[in-house]
């Protein structure tokens, strides 16, 4: 393992935090040619828990841009695996409602399903984040200008306006590292969050939720029904959800308590049998304990001078479609661009200003959709018919219509387009906005778009690559009209922006002559002309006007 270098210090980032929203910010850092070292107090890259099971797409097409979406995408269940979610009275029941989503193999098939027709090439992966994280760990390590300190723990930190000092410890000695800023991506206890004065501030809890990863030999052969990656098992007794983790008899098992239950005072093991729906007989080992509490609390500020927050030191809520980790990761490629740009020089550090401007509200909207998602669930477990169990024609039919609104209602959150591509930043200092307004957008619903503010809409290239695999590392001029964007050219390259151009063939979904598109595949400006002052135009997009 590499050894921390002081050398470039006023080019260098810090990260601390190596999970998976550390380590795409450092993956994606160091290959836009910024030193970036990240301390982990972990001593072994293993993960520490397996709640989150699903990588949004979104998330799958940042791995593309940084080039191993291919290796995320072979991992995880073999290819004839479904990712359906099940609704059973327990694991082994028999089916009262299912949500089918299609596999590694039924997407390369074009299975059909509601979590299908995604507008990427990158749609969204099922694979529990304990395969994720050794992939982001090979891919660090082979990754030039990269450093990870394991076994390194953050004691203090000090700034000013002129870098970052960290003190660390690692096997009982103290030493610092310099940089020129930090991030911090170090959990929902995060000390670079206390460091900055930043509170958490929000709904402290919705729910309890008693979390339990087990081995359970055999326990798929018992299943009537046929294999899901997700079954919903409600029922009159004790209602809980089951994520399968692997080809091999490991799941998740989360038991929701009830009200006037305490972790303490739930029987794990009789839960767990009543949700897995076997006897005392049934054999199984607990191999992690991961007990959790719903909530939705964000920090008042994700940035303070130099230092950065991201991921869950930044935002806690229920964990609805897996947008913990996945709004981290969202939350950290919206701000590498920007330091790569400052630290380059071709945006001015008032740039910096744009990651909080940006991704706060997001986390605001991300976490009440999430929050109201919830709390839907939780309000559809409480009214579960009497007759659900019974073995009667109504009892039957109380299983029927019961599955199917169940289906109905948790559909959006494992088919959310809308919360991969609907969010919009709209006071952002980076953008330049017109006189369209965005589209609205829920859980499930996007419209694609190409308003300021907005992601910009995707189309597969003739050759059938993704559109975004053209934008540039910097900014991306878009032309429907090749003759048009000579002086947006001239004043970028005076101004000495990257500036790449794409051109693209007209359509009713891209009907203006000239986009400029940021790196994170945002629009940051649109119209039908080159602007009548293309340097005051880059003046705004490169921060240079907030100075």
């Amino acid at each position: 393992m590499k050894q921390a270098s002081l050398q470039s210090v006023s080019q260098r980032v810090l990260i601390v935090g190596a999970g998976p929203v550390g380590l795409v910010a450092a993956i994606d850092l160091a290959q836009r040619g910024v030193p970036v070292t990240v301390i982990e107090r972990r001593a072994t890259p293993d993960s520490l828990t397996v709640r989150c099971n699903h990588i949004a797409a979104r998330s799958m097409e940042i791995f593309r841009r940084l080039g191993f979406a291919h290796e995320v995408r072979g991992a995880g269940f073999h290819d004839d695996f479904p990712h359906d979610v099940a609704i059973r009275l327990n694991a082994v029941g028999a089916d009262m409602g299912r949500i089918p989503i299609p596999g590694r193999g039924g997407r390369q098939r074009g299975d059909p399903g509601p979590d299908t027709g995604w507008p990427t090439v990158e749609p969204p992966h099922r694979m529990n984040q304990i395969f994720l994280e050794p992939i982001l760990h090979r891919v660090a390590a082979r990754t030039p200008g990269l450093t990870l300190c394991l076994d390194t723990e953050l004691i203090e930190l000090t700034d000013n306006d002129q870098g970052v000092c960290a003190t660390v410890r690692s096997q009982g000695a103290t030493r610092t590292l310099e940089a020129a800023y930090l991030i911090g991506c170090d959990g929902g206890s995060s000390l670079v969050r206390k460091h900055i004065g930043a509170v958490l501030e929000g709904d402290p809890l919705i729910q309890h939720v008693q979390s339990t990863f087990i081995h359970a030999p055999g326990l798929t052969q018992m299943m009537r029904s046929e294999a899901a990656w997700g079954i919903l098992n409600i029922n009159l007794r004790r209602c809980g959800t089951i994520y399968t983790i692997d080809n091999d008899d490991r799941f998740l098992v989360h038991n929701y308590v009830l009200p006037g239950e305490t972790f303490d005072t739930v029987d794990r093991d009789a839960c767990l049998r009543t949700i897995l729906g076997v006897d005392k007989d049934f054999r199984y080992t607990v191999l992690r304990v991961e007990d959790w509490t719903g909530k939705r609390l964000m920090a008042n500020k994700m940035a303070h001078g130099r230092i950065f927050l991201a991921g869950d030191s930044a935002h806690l809520w229920v964990p609805m479609a897996g947008y913990g980790m996945n709004a981290g990761i969202a939350d950290a490629t919206g701000l590498t661009w920007l330091l790569d740009g400052v630290l380059h020089g071709w945006l001015a550090p008032e740039a910096l200003q744009a990651y909080q401007a940006e991704r706060l509200p997001i986390t605001e909207q991300v976490s009440h959709q999430a929050m109201r998602t919830a709390e839907t669930m939780i309000k559809n477990r409480a009214a579960v018919p009497p007759t659900i169990e019974d073995a009667t024609p109504e009892g039957a039919a109380a299983r029927q219509a019961y599955g199917a609104q169940t289906a109905a209602l948790n559909t959006p959150q494992y088919c959310c387009a809308g919360l991969n591509f609907g969010y919009y930043y709209d006071h952002s200092p980076l953008v330049v906005y017109d006189d369209e307004p965005p589209p609205g957008y829920s859980m499930a619903e996007y419209t694609p778009s190409t308003v300021p503010g907005c992601r910009f809409a995707h189309v597969v290239m003739p050759d059938g690559s993704s559109l975004y695999d053209h934008l540039g590392p910097g900014y991306t001029l878009v032309r429907t009209q090749p003759h048009q964007g000579a002086g947006l050219l001239q004043a970028a390259h005076e101004a000495k922006v990257p500036l790449t151009v794409l051109d693209l063939a007209p359509s009713s979904l891209h009907d203006h002559a000239l986009y400029v598109v940021r790196p994170d595949q945002h629009v940051a400006w649109r119209a039908q002309h080159d602007p009548a002052a293309p340097q005051a135009l880059w003046h705004t997009l490169t921060g240079r006007a907030l100075a």
